[in-house]
């Protein structure tokens, strides 16, 4: 049963917002620090109060990867079962932006998550430090936030890349149609011709 496009723009959409809404409340639940509890001989143990941040971090890099492969396959997904070159796709200049748009914020977002839940999780399991100065730090403030805004961002440009995908299919096949209806007349024309100097 062939996708419907509003049904892949949703998903696409639903996604995309997910990752966001993950994101931001990551952000908002990372602690400021942990608490540098001394256990002697120059060692510190950093306790965390118990967050969801990273579980977070990683469900929103999930959505944000389903939102990519559904904006890809919005992309080259053969509609109505008819297949377009990738050339011709590409031949719009603008979907070509877009298409590029799309990969470099999805890149950069996909790239600042990883980091700030990386960093997070590692902060949490190594919490003992030689050092009896040490702050116990969390990961950098608003990058999970910033990494939210990027995913949706994307999911807002593969939701665009569509649309221009829509037209450039669109633009494609009806010279396409054009070009084979052509191409009858013409050899009708040269049978016909032919015919006649036969006949005549």
């Amino acid at each position: 049963m062939a996708l419907k496009t509003s049904t892949i723009s949703l998903a696409l959409a639903f996604f995309g917002v997910l990752a966001f809404i993950l994101g931001v409340v990551a952000e908002n639940k990372k602690p400021a620090s942990g608490s540098p509890i001394a256990a002697g001989k120059g060692v510190v143990i950093c306790k965390f109060p118990s967050d969801p941040t990273v579980a977070l971090g990683v469900l929103s890099i999930i959505s944000l990867a389903i939102s990519t492969l559904l904006g890809l396959f919005s992309v080259f997904y053969p509609y109505g079962g008819k297949h377009v070159p990738k050339d011709a796709l590409f031949q719009s200049a603008t979907l070509l932006v877009f298409f590029g748009i799309a990969l470099a914020t999805t890149g950069l977002g996909a790239a600042l998550m990883l980091w700030a839940t990386i960093s997070e999780s590692l902060h949490h399991v190594n919490n003992v430090h030689k050092n009896v100065d040490y702050g116990c730090p969390t990961a950098k403030t608003g990058v999970f936030g910033g990494a939210a805004f990027l995913a949706l961002d994307s999911a807002l440009f593969w939701l665009i890349c569509q649309m221009l995908t829509l037209n450039a299919r669109s633009d494609y096949l009806e010279e396409d149609s054009k070009g084979d209806y052509g191409q009858v007349l013409a050899t009708d024309y040269d049978v016909r011709a032919r015919d006649n100097g036969v006949t005549a």
